[in-house]
């Protein structure tokens, strides 16, 4: 599998700061797909430490930082561009996703053309934009 995750300069800076600061030796960036939020899928993404890869996960390397991804994630995510933006409210990491063909008001879920969730549970209802 060729997946291709891009994290930009801001979002590596920042990533490769939090893992320094938690004097994590083996850390990957861990991002998933979950089926929750209004439009059916979200994004889990953190940092974690690993010894070895399990049999249903991934990795890549982008700018310097591993990126941990389980299988059932890998075609959500093939494509998708890791920022970190200071906007207000909107502050944080922002995941810009070629395969979303429709967004939730805030951004927080996704959903795709497939409309299967692969054994993911649709989500009902977003927690951050409250729609």
């Amino acid at each position: 599998m060729n997946l291709k995750i891009k994290i930009t300069d801001r979002a590596a800076l920042l990533i490769k700061d939090i893992l320094e600061a938690q004097d994590v030796k083996n850390g990957y960036l861990e991002i998933r797909v979950v089926g929750g939020g209004c439009s059916g899928l979200q994004y889990e993404m953190g940092i974690t430490e690993i010894d070895e890869l399990g049999l249903d996960e991934i990795s890549i390397c982008n700018q310097g930082i591993n990126i941990l991804v389980d299988r059932a994630s890998i075609k959500y995510l093939d494509g998708s561009e890791v920022d970190y933006i200071e906007n207000g409210l909107n502050t944080g990491f922002k995941i810009t996703n070629p395969n979303a063909t429709k967004t939730c008001g805030c951004s927080a879920s996704f959903s795709t053309d497939e409309n299967e969730l692969d054994g993911l549970n649709q989500g009902q209802g977003c927690q951050a934009c409250k729609s």
